[in-house]
C-alpha cells in the first residue's frame, strides 16, 4: 500500500471490506484513513492525490487488515459516539449502541426538571455510556455505576474523567446489587439479554470481539432480568423509575419476570426503527 496516493488507499480499503461481507465498507474506509493521516473524514475526501508517508501506510494497513477480520471500527479507533459524546471503549466492555439512546431519552422524559438533584444506579455499567450521558443533562445529579468486571470499571472511570463527570460519577465492582447500599431515583440498565442459540446469527463485529459476559442472557435470554428485577426493587426509592433495555421481542417475557420480583411496567418505550426497546417500570403491581 505505500506507494499509493490517499485516493488510491481509501478506495483499495473500501473495496477489501466489501469482499469480506461489511456493508459500511466506504464509511469504514474513510474512518480508517482518517484515522491513520490525522484527518476528519471531509478532509480525506478532499485530498485524493494527497501521498502517505511510510508510517502512516504501515498504521492504515494494520487497521485495513483488523477490519477485514470484522473486528469494529470502534474497537480499532478505540472510541465510539453516543448521545453525541465520545467514549472509550476496549475489548473489555460493550459498544455502545444508538438503540440504547432510547434509555436515556425515556429517562430524561420521565423526570421532567433538569436541574434536579437526581440518584442513578447503573447496574452492569460497562463503558459508563448510559449513567454518563444522564448526567452530561443533569448537572446535579449523581450516579453510580456497578459492573462484575474490574477492567469494564476501568474503562467507565476513564470516560468519566473524559467527560468532566468524575466529580458526580462513582464505580465499583459489584455482582448486581450485592454490594450496593441505599436507594435510587433512578435504576436503569443494560443487561445481557442474547439467548444462546441466538448466537450464531449475530455479527462477526460481535461474537469474536465483545465480551461475551456482557451479551450472554443464558438459555433463553431471561437469566439476567431474574437477578435484576430483585436487585431493582431493593434499590429503587419507593417513588423511583427504572429504565431496562429489552431485546426487540421480550417486551411480554421481561415484563412478567420483572412483574413477579415486584415491579409494575409502566410503559415500553420502542426505538427509532418501531422495536420495543425499553421497559420503564415502578415499583407495585399496578394501579
Amino acid at each position: 500500500m505505500s506507494s499509493r496516493t490517499l485516493g488510491q488507499l481509501l478506495d483499495e480499503a473500501a473495496k477489501r471490506f466489501t469482499n469480506v461481507g461489511i456493508d459500511s465498507a466506504p464509511l469504514d474506509a474513510r474512518l480508517l484513513v482518517a484515522c491513520a493521516l490525522g484527518l476528519d473524514a471531509g478532509q480525506v475526501i478532499a485530498r485524493p492525490d494527497q501521498a502517505l508517508t511510510p508510517e502512516q501506510c504501515r498504521k492504515l494497513e494494520e487497521m485495513v487488515v483488523r477490519r477485514e477480520e470484522r473486528e469494529s471500527v470502534a474497537l480499532i479507533l478505540g472510541q465510539a459516539e453516543f448521545w453525541s459524546l465520545e467514549f472509550t471503549v476496549t475489548a473489555d466492555v460493550l459498544v455502545p449502541r444508538p438503540d440504547s439512546e432510547t434509555l436515556v431519552e425515556a429517562a430524561l422524559a420521565s423526570a421532567g426538571a433538569k436541574d434536579g438533584t437526581y440518584s442513578i444506579l447503573d447496574l452492569g455499567t460497562g463503558t459508563g455510556c448510559l449513567v454518563l450521558a444522564l448526567l452530561s443533562e443533569w448537572p446535579n445529579a449523581r450516579g453510580l455505576g456497578v459492573d462484575v468486571s474490574g477492567a469494564a470499571l476501568d474503562v467507565a472511570e476513564a470516560n468519566a474523567r473524559q467527560l468532566g463527570l468524575q466529580d458526580r460519577a462513582r464505580f465499583q465492582v459489584s455482582d448486581w446489587d450485592a454490594d450496593v447500599d441505599g436507594r435510587f431515583n433512578l435504576v436503569i440498565s443494560n443487561p445481557p439479554y442474547i439467548a444462546e442459540e441466538d448466537f450464531s446469527a449475530l455479527e462477526p463485529e460481535v461474537t469474536r470481539f465483545e465480551p461475551r459476559l456482557a451479551l450472554s442472557g443464558g438459555s433463553d435470554g431471561l437469566a439476567c432480568y431474574r437477578a435484576l428485577g430483585p436487585a431493582i426493587v431493593r434499590t429503587l426509592a419507593p417513588n423511583g423509575r427504572a429504565f431496562v433495555e429489552i431485546g426487540a421481542d421480550q417486551a411480554e417475557t421481561v415484563g412478567k419476570v420483572l412483574g413477579h420480583a415486584g415491579l409494575w411496567v409502566y410503559t415500553v418505550h420502542r426505538d427509532l426503527a418501531g422495536h420495543t426497546r425499553v421497559i420503564e417500570a415502578v415499583r407495585g403491581h399496578g394501579p
